[in-house]
Formats: structure tokens, C-alpha cells, sequence
């Protein structure tokens, strides 16, 4: 990878699997399935971008991305509904209580109006899920992606404010109050890298607690040495899968079978800035992830994640699963 590059290495790979799925006829996401070890019927739960912050939006909000989950849901198909009537109606609270100009997106098509509290955020999520008639039926999830504004063993909330108080850095403990205070208080079922990547520390703390699923991203960076420090320690108890970080199909799979094995969810995920390609949408089937993190209904390199899984169900009939309430235990 240092010589060539991940990417590079990653569309030969992804070629390469492409090249086997045809040479035996299958469809891409049966072939993967097969080298995986797992049988492929079952439909992931999409964590659906709705609100942008952090790095991806030009906002003052210092998370990433707020997220639903219709884990309620009879099928992908009615998911992806829910998902883009929830959206859509978050779009008419944000004009309405911000004016049009509020309306922007960030990097994954989430909106980016400009707020700065956590809670006001999902605040908003959760006035468009009961405008969409959805309450009970979709819960929350946010990308805090706090390695972005952590100063030192510090993390600054107002790190994208041009006002900055200099009162707003919290400690590692104090972050774990603000997200058991979140957890408590919305429902909010899972936190993706909620402390910086070298902070193993509060990782564990926070973990411990069981409030959530704690996502690994820059923790892990889908590296398998990462990956079996964090099982060990118990620092998190979700992978965030990426292709692009690990360079090849078969050393994804690889972290996929790692986190299997640890009885851990995987979130197979895009990147921002992706393309329009769908192969991520095959790999979160053929590994039985649970879980796939594509973005917002909203732009081409989003979309086209989700509509291939819209004809992988399809595709299944009557022999297809969502994965719904087993969003996390689909992936043991």
C-alpha cells in the first residue's frame, strides 16, 4: 500500500472479485458471501444521513453526522421510505425555524444548518421523525468523529466557531457524561468513534457502560492488529468498515471475520468524497453486516448504494431478511 496506494489497490481488488462472481455465474454479493463463510438473504439497516457537521459541513456543529436507523421497518424497501420521508420533512423544519439558506448539505448530503449544540440537532431529527409518523419505529445514531476536534488529550467542542470562548474543551470523562447524557435522554442506539483514535482510555470507559453500540473507526482504521487490541481491551464493539483503509477485498473480509468473531455489529461504510460506484452495497450482503452507512437519500454516490440494494431485495423475493431488530446481531 505504501508503494502503490489503497486506492489503487482497492479498484484492482474490487476487479478482481467482480471477475470471480462472473466466472461463476453468481451474483457479485452470493460470491463474497462465499468467501465470507455466510449465507446471503439478509438486508442490512441503513444509517441514513440527515444532519452534517464537523469536517463534512461548514456549520458549527463540531459532530460529523446525526443518523437514523429505521430498525423498524418490515423490509429495505419500507426502510429506505421512512428514511427519505424523515429526510424530507427535516428539510420543512429547517427551512421553517431557519429560512431557506439553512438548507445547504454537507459532504454526505446531510443538511448543514448552522447549529452548534448536539441537542439541537437531534432535536430537529426527532421533530421530523414524528412529523413522518415514524416514533418508535427509528432510532438515532451520530458520527461524532471527535479525533477532528481533539486538542491534546482535550476536545473542543467550539473548534469550528469564530468565537471561540475557550470555556468549551471537556476532558475525556466529561465526554462520557455528555454521551450517557444523550443516551439517556434521546434514543440514541449507537455513537461511531465518540473519542479521538489514540484515546483508548475513555473508549473502554464509555464501552463499559453498555449504553450503545461504540462504533471503532479511527480506532480501528480496519487495521487487524487494532481491531484485536480493541476486542481484547473491550474499547469498542462495532467496526466501521471501510475498503479503501484496509486496500483490498480480501483483508476487508479478513476484519469482517475479526469482528465476527468478537460477537461485535459491523457498519460497512462509504467515504466521503466517494464515487458512484455500488460494491459496497454486495459487500454489506454478502457479509451479513447488519448495518451500511451510504450517506443521505440525496446525491448520485449515495443513491446508487441504496437503490442496488432496492434490487438485491428485489432480487431475493420472498427468501429475503431485513435485518431490523438483529441490526447488530446479524453480523455474530
Amino acid at each position: 500500500q505504501t508503494e502503490v496506494g489503497a486506492n489503487a489497490m482497492l479498484a484492482v481488488s474490487i476487479a478482481a472479485c467482480k471477475a470471480g462472481a462472473a466466472e461463476k455465474e453468481v451474483p457479485l454479493y452470493k460470491h463474497i458471501a462465499d468467501l465470507v463463510g455466510k449465507s446471503a438473504t439478509t438486508l442490512p439497516v441503513p444509517a441514513i444521513t440527515v444532519i452534517n457537521g464537523g469536517t463534512h459541513a461548514g456549520n458549527n456543529l463540531p459532530i460529523q453526522e446525526i443518523m437514523i436507523l429505521p430498525i423498524g421497518a418490515k423490509n429495505f424497501e419500507e426502510a429506505m421510505q421512512m428514511g427519505s420521508e424523515t429526510y424530507h420533512h427535516l428539510k420543512d423544519i429547517i427551512w421553517e425555524k431557519y429560512g431557506s439558506d439553512s438548507c445547504n448539505i454537507g459532504d454526505d448530503g446531510g443538511f448543514a444548518p448552522n447549529i452548534s449544540s448536539i441537542t439541537e440537532g437531534l432535536d430537529l431529527v426527532i421533530a421530523a421523525i414524528d412529523r413522518a409518523g415514524y416514533n418508535g419505529r427509528i432510532k438515532l445514531a451520530i458520527d461524532a468523529a471527535a479525533t477532528d476536534f481533539c486538542v491534546g488529550k482535550k476536545y473542543d467542542l467550539e473548534f469550528k466557531s469564530a468565537k471561540k470562548s475557550g470555556q468549551n474543551f471537556k476532558t475525556g470523562d466529561d465526554m462520557i457524561e455528555i454521551y450517557s447524557q444523550l443516551c439517556s435522554e434521546y434514543p440514541l442506539v449507537s455513537i461511531e468513534q465518540p473519542f479521538d483514535k489514540d484515546d483508548w482510555e475513555h473508549s473502554k470507559k464509555f464501552t463499559t457502560l453498555e449504553l450503545c453500540q461504540v462504533v471503532g473507526d479511527d480506532l480501528l482504521m480496519s487495521d487487524p492488529e487494532r481491531i484485536k487490541r480493541a476486542v481484547n481491551e473491550y474499547t469498542c464493539d462495532a467496526l466501521t468498515l471501510k475498503a479503501s483503509q484496509v486496500g483490498t477485498v480480501t483483508e476487508a473480509i479478513e476484519a469482517v471475520k475479526q469482528a465476527k468473531d468478537a460477537h461485535w455489529g459491523v457498519m460497512v461504510s462509504h467515504r466521503s468524497g466517494d464515487t458512484d460506484d455500488s460494491f459496497i452495497a454486495d459487500l454489506a450482503v454478502g457479509a451479513a453486516a447488519g448495518q451500511i452507512k451510504a450517506g443521505a437519500p440525496c446525491r448520485g454516490e449515495c443513491l446508487t448504494k441504496y437503490n442496488q440494494l432496492l434490487r438485491i431485495e428485489e432480487e431475493f423475493g420472498s427468501e429475503g431478511v431485513y435485518a431490523g431488530e438483529n441490526w447488530r446481531t446479524t453480523a455474530s
